[in-house]
């Protein structure tokens, strides 16, 4: 099944940019995924199986280097690459 995510992650600190650089560098390790970013959220679009665990690895990462961070997941189920 194809998935399209939307993430916004607030770590809450100073120098909150590195943390949010740090995950979404992680995300893009992941050959078989696609990662479309902007100003506001990352998007995530690729099939359920690879991106569930994928994101449960990464954001565990961040809880564990920063607990008081804030996630935000809209997640559809289609592939909605370039429709947004």
């Amino acid at each position: 099944m194809q998935i399209s995510v939307d993430i916004s992650l607030y770590p809450l600190k100073e120098g909150y940019e590195k943390p949010i650089l740090d995950f979404i560098a992680a995300l893009e390790k992941e050959p078989n995924v696609d990662i479309v970013r902007n100003e506001l959220s990352t998007q995530i679009h690729g099939d359920y199986a690879i991106i569930m665990p994928l994101l449960q690895e990464e954001i565990y990462a961040v809880f564990e280097e920063l607990p008081d961070s804030v996630f935000v997941l809209k997640i559809v189920g289609n592939n909605r690459k370039g429709i947004y």
